[in-house]
């Protein structure tokens, strides 16, 4: 997901700055904000939801335990093997009982897994069980915590920032992006304002208040305009219809109405802006140190500096975000592979050119972010005045820690 960098934001706010362009940074920022709440309140979604299950189960899946795994004859069918399965559900009306149901030899439970299964109850009055799935709460649970401790441990406060950020972005995917989408609401106005609103969360949360991240936020908001026009453009060239997901395609099914276009595109905004703030935030900090260690430097001589800091981290981000989708594709570029295409008959199939547009657009906008986030922050930094009331009032004893890790 985002890249971890370390950046003492607390230690640069006795950097002195040009006071007019200071206040010009807080009401560009505020525009912003006003415009994601006007954004959020008009896409908002309703309080319905639907009461039939599309999935055709009969309620939520129980947890169980597998208690015995036997090969026995089939009941439908004396010649054929199966597995009968002995389960005991610990939730649900059939909680503590011992139940059993039918798979084939090729069966992948076995004795002592804990799985989900979805019970129903036939015409006749019998029990039908479905294996449903296997119960991954506790490694997951487990992983979680691993993460969010190393990023407490490393990060300290500014840690726990980071984690509030994260978890605040989740929420608004949950709360609004998905509903929203669902609702009917244009994809990729969701996004735009889903994407604004998680940058403010997430930056603000886990860089604190100040012009660094200020700088960061609107570096990080121009480049994400890039990207979605970009993405726009090439989605639109290259004829993509977003139909070769298979997920956009059940959502069809299931009687959605959702442009599966926009999906796409929404897909794209939300996926850059990870990789996005990694950079800006990264850019901004290094022109701020510069700043610090060479205080008589001018715009000129900040922007060239910080800019061959950027061309170091671009070279190895860029590479990151292209393993990534790659390794995501693998399976897929293998059965290509096997069945003897050609690299470009492959590339030009939806399904494979929808990761290399989202791959090349999402680079494209990480590298346009180095130039306008370290323009921005030289800017603000090259321009000698008196300390703003803001840098005066937010002292870096006062500012409660030193240390901003960027998650």
């Amino acid at each position: 997901m985002n890249h971890a960098h370390s950046h003492d934001h607390a230690a640069l706010r006795d950097l002195k700055v040009d006071s007019g362009v200071a206040r010009s940074m807080w009401i560009a920022v505020g525009c912003c904000a006003a415009l994601v709440v006007i954004g959020l309140i008009t896409l908002w979604p309703g309080s319905s939801t639907s009461s039939v299950d599309p999935l055709g189960l009969d309620g939520e899946p129980v947890r169980a335990e597998v208690v015995s795994v036997e090969v026995a004859p089939c009941s439908y069918d004396v010649l054929l093997g199966c597995r009968t399965i002995e389960i005991v559900p610990s939730e649900g009306p059939e909680a503590g009982e011992r139940l059993t149901f039918e798979q084939g030899l090729d069966s992948p439970i076995r004795n002592g897994d804990s799985i989900l299964v979805d019970v129903g109850v036939a015409d006749d009055g019998s029990l039908m069980i479905f294996f449903y799935d296997f119960q991954r709460s506790t490694p997951l649970l487990l992983l979680t915590l691993l993460f969010a401790a190393a990023i407490v441990v490393l990060g300290r406060w500014k840690g726990v920032g980071a984690l509030a950020g994260l978890a605040a972005s989740l929420m608004v995917i949950i709360a609004f992006v998905l509903p929203a989408v669902l609702e009917g609401s244009h994809a990729v106005l969701v996004a735009l304002v889903a994407a604004g609103a998680i940058a403010f969360l997430a930056l603000f949360l886990a860089h604190g208040v100040n012009l660094a991240t200020a700088a960061a936020l609107l570096s990080s908001i121009a480049s994400l305009a890039v990207t979605a026009v970009l993405a726009w453009l090439f989605v639109q060239l290259s004829n993509l219809t977003g139909l070769a997901n298979e997920s956009i395609g059940f959502l069809g099914a299931l009687g959605t109405d959702i442009n599966p276009e926009g999906l796409l595109l929404a897909g794209v905004v939300i996926g850059s802006l990870g990789v996005l703030d990694d950079v800006t935030v990264t850019q901004v900090s290094a022109v701020w140190e510069l700043k610090r260690a060479r205080p008589d430097a001018d715009m000129a001589d900040l922007y060239r500096r910080a800019v061959r800091i950027g061309r170091d981290h671009i070279s190895s981000t860029v590479n990151t975000l292209f393993l990534a989708y790659a390794g995501a594709a693998l399976p897929l570029l293998l059965l290509f592979q096997e069945a003897g295409e050609s690299i470009s008959s492959v590339a030009t199939r939806e399904v494979v050119a929808v990761e290399i547009v989202r791959a090349l657009v999402g680079s494209i906008g990480l590298v346009a972010s180095v130039p306008i986030s370290t323009a921005l922050a030289a800017a603000v930094v090259g321009s000698r005045s008196t300390p703003t009331r803001f840098e005066e009032s937010h002292k870096p004893e006062e500012a409660g820690g030193a240390a901003t890790s960027h998650g």
